[in-house]
């Protein structure tokens, strides 16, 4: 079971970055899958949550600028993010409900399996 990041990169402010998850070894559409990051020095925090029913979730600081979808055929969890700011600077992981620990615990879900993470970096 593996979960791999890709998408990440440097991008100006206000720019756009499209994220990717893709799983082998399990179907995305079986469990909660997640985006979180954290900045250095910084805690790890979630950033959007994609439950089996495609309920979503985002925290505060995102809303209505990031969108988290999911592609079925292709076993991918993708997060569209717009309008980026420099604190939107951070590494990048996904998670799916359950798997492997360590574990955080977000919109009701303990994450695990965590992918190497992508670096995303906005700056001018």
């Amino acid at each position: 079971v593996q979960l791999v990041e890709s998408g990440g990169g440097l991008v100006q402010p206000g720019g756009s970055l499209t994220l990717a998850c893709a799983a082998s070894g399990l179907r995305l559409d079986d469990y909660a899958t997640g985006w979180f990051r954290q900045a250095p020095g910084k805690e790890r925090e979630g950033v959007s949550c994609i439950n089996i029913d495609g309920t979503t979730y985002y925290a505060d600081s995102v809303k209505g600028r990031f969108t988290i979808s999911r592609d079925n055929f292709n076993n991918t969890v993708y997060l569209q993010m717009n309008s980026l700011k420099p604190e939107d600077t951070a590494v990048y992981y996904c998670a799916r409900d359950g798997g492997r620990p360590p574990f955080t615990t977000a919109w009701g879900h303990d994450f695990g399996s965590w992918g190497q993470g992508t670096q995303v970096t906005v700056s001018s």
